[in-house]
């Protein structure tokens, strides 16, 4: 095969208990599976991937190859990273560990430290004489020989990455790349982090954190890639390796490697992004993404057809200073496990049966009650066609275990009991959308929601029944939407730089002249990632706050506009009555300009060949919608021809989900063989 025809691009999500795969060749219809993730080396099934593509997909014809990974964020979860020293400015060795002095658990007997101390313990802290002003102006000269024995001392430690941190170093780097220079001359093996690199903003401890988690997973993410890009070239792949970052665009592997930070939101961002583009393929730009999987559940929102972004993340309870897509993980899946509290009252979650032993129906020893075994109980999954007909569930375990959990302490049937596991969970998960919608200054009822991952699709309606929505879209293959996200993601490069200037009296000239550097330097990142020049556009945006605010807000800053500041200020305003409901008359500042430079994210997923004859239900069985068992129609999605309406209630099923229609909601399959759900009748939604 030769010519564009040949063209491969394949996304390739690594989970914690699933890789999923979607490869994608022009003209025909996406091939999706997945397959078991290598726990020791995630990357070997990313080689699984290829190696079972290769008889019909050669590995030469592959031009585009995006992967997302979970590895920068298991190295922290799995306290697997590398051993990491911190250089601060003389004075300021204890940031780390003070933190904010916020506390929010106020009322343990027992405190745990609330700052991430674990990174570089008091021992593997150094001072460093230096000083700058806040103006950034030497005022003690940088100490050279101190920086030379602290890197003997750590080095002597067994330290393998070093963070540096000076004070306002985000105002000028000189001293942060001069210890660096002096450090890599005498330690080419030590990974070393600037915090003028990584989060040059101000705010020393947010500073600190940002720049010393991305020293502690460098080494990590370097050895991951090393070895992922050097199998790729065994494998005879001649696509860059292209890695998925936390605000929803990939980047080319040797980039991320100096800001691996960046990496933390890498799956969920991919599955945000893949519900973009199923949104764009039926004209739908406001949208309300829930992945819900076997654990937890992400919820994500998109405004105008770009993901809402937030300026600091949270990994493991600790908040990291990295713009993310804004995802709000719930923890509540098809795993979690229904309890009753000392107060009689059923809970549902956080904790999950997992994938072992897993559900009580999955057979495998499961001794709780879960969320897919009320599943089972209330007929909305079918044991003998699960998971495509892979596994075999068994509802008698399922009955057995809600009765003896959670039906008889309560005193309810088994129905009844199995009903309300669902409505706990339905209720938390509908609380999580609220955080990320009406919390934010959002309306939810005029969104739409997309159903993704395994269970996202059974739960929608539910969800959108609570919440007020009307449009619910389950994309063709909701299961795999992580890794065909990835193939819709743009190529993104993001520069920042401190700009601690009132509005009033600025001229957009020293704005401009800013912009300009940043643009400068991310479209070097972008040549190195092989774009050429006229193949990206620029965004730009400032961060606001009132003047004496403590906290800003990111407003697009668009400087064709007649008059780009003026604009600007009425966009924070604007955006600062949504979000905090008022606007104060007092004069506002920037903080920081930034810029984000964008190419391509134009990946189609090719027209999904639909039947012309069928449509029909292939079976019926009884379910449980509310207390009264329903007849219900089952259809499989793979025989619906284009534009088949089915009114609820209903039941479709396919090899990666479950769509559940309810009485007084219908469906019509929609372009790209997205499924629309729609209040009944349907000619409402049309």
């Amino acid at each position: 095969m030769t010519g564009d025809d040949a063209d491969i691009e394949i996304g390739i999500d690594i989970g914690g208990t699933f890789t999923d795969i979607v490869c994608r060749r022009r003209g025909e219809p996406d091939t999706i599976f997945k397959l078991p993730t290598t726990r020791t080396d995630p990357g070997q099934a990313v080689l699984q991937a290829i190696e079972q593509l290769a008889p019909d997909y050669p590995p030469q014809a592959i031009k585009r190859f995006v992967h997302g990974t979970t590895v920068a964020t298991n190295a922290v979860l799995e306290r697997k990273g590398a051993k990491t020293g911190l250089l601060t400015t003389e004075g300021f060795k204890d940031v780390l560990e003070i933190g904010r002095q916020i506390r929010h658990t106020l009322y343990d007997v027992i405190l745990e430290p609330e700052t991430p101390v674990f990174l570089a313990p008091g021992a593997r802290r150094i001072e460093i004489p230096e000083r700058l002003d806040a103006s950034g102006h030497v005022l003690t000269p940088l100490d050279e020989q101190a920086v030379l024995d602290a890197a003997e001392n750590l080095a002597a430690d067994g330290v393998e990455a070093i963070a540096i941190c000076f004070l306002f170093a985000f105002l000028n780097p000189t001293h942060e790349r001069r210890a660096r220079e002096l450090i890599s001359q005498n330690h080419p093996d030590i990974s070393i982090s600037l915090s003028s690199d990584v989060d040059p903003a101000f705010r020393e401890y947010e500073r600190t954190v940002a720049t010393t988690f991305d020293a502690y997973i460098k080494p990590i993410v370097d050895g991951y890639l090393d070895r992922l890009e050097d199998n790729l070239r065994k494998a005879g792949v001649p696509a860059p390796l292209q890695v998925m970052q936390s605000r929803g665009g990939a980047a080319g592997a040797p980039v991320v490697r100096r800001r691996p930070v960046r990496m933390f939101l890498s799956g969920p961002a991919a599955g945000v992004i893949g519900g973009q583009a199923a949104g764009e393929a039926v004209g739908s730009t406001e949208l309300i993404t829930v992945d819900i999987g076997g654990t937890t559940s992400d919820i994500a929102l998109i405004q105008g057809g770009s993901p809402v972004l937030r300026a600091e993340g949270i990994v493991d309870g600790y908040p990291i200073r990295v713009p993310m897509v804004d995802v709000n993980p719930v923890g509540a899946g098809g795993g979690s496990i229904a309890w009753i509290d000392e107060a009689d009252g059923l809970r549902v979650g956080p904790q999950s049966a997992g994938s072992e032993p897993g559900p009580a129906c999955y057979g495998q020893g499961g001794e709780n009650a879960t969320v897919t075994d009320a599943s089972v109980v209330l007929g909305y999954l079918d044991p003998d066609n699960f998971a495509g007909g892979t596994l075999s569930l068994d509802p008698d375990a399922a009955r057995q275990v809600i009765e003896t959990r959670v039906a008889k302490p309560l005193g309810l049937a088994l129905e009844e009991a199995a009903l309300g596991i669902h409505r706990v969970v339905n209720a938390q998960m509908a609380e999580g959308i609220r955080l990320v919608s009406i919390q934010k200054g959002f309306d939810p009822r005029e969104f739409s929601l997309v159903g993704l991952g395994g269970a996202g699709p059974l739960h929608a309606a539910a969800l959108a029944e609570e919440l007020g929505i009307t449009r619910i879209l389950v994309p063709r293959y909701p299961g795999v939407l992580s890794a065909a996200g990835l193939l819709a993601a743009p190529v993104e490069h993001e520069m920042s730089a401190s700009f601690a200037r009132a509005l009033d009296g600025l001229d957009i000239s020293d704005v401009r002249s800013v912009l300009d550097m940043l643009d400068a330097r991310a479209g070097e990142l972008m040549r190195e990632d092989g774009v050429a020049p006229d193949a990206f556009a620029a965004q730009h945006a400032a961060d606001i706050c009132f003047i004496g605010q403590s906290y800003h807000l990111e407003v697009p800053l668009d400087l064709a506009a007649d008059s780009p500041l003026e604009t600007l200020r009425q966009a924070f305003h604007a955006l600062h009555d949504r979000i905090y409901g008022y606007s104060a008359g007092t004069p506002a500042r920037i903080v920081n300009l930034r810029t984000v430079l964008r190419a391509g994210g134009e990946s189609e997923p090719a027209d999904v060949p639909t039947a012309n004859e069928g449509g029909a239900a292939t079976a019926s069985r009884t379910v449980l919608f509310s207390n009264a068992p329903v007849e219900t129609a089952v259809y499989a999605r793979d025989t619906l021809p284009a534009e088949a309406r089915i009114t609820g209630p209903a039941i479709v099923e396919q090899a990666d989900t479950t769509t559940l229609v309810p009485p007084g909601w219908s469906a019509v399959n929609g372009a790209g063989s997205t499924l629309i759900l729609t209040p009944s009748p349907l000619e409402q939604s049309q």
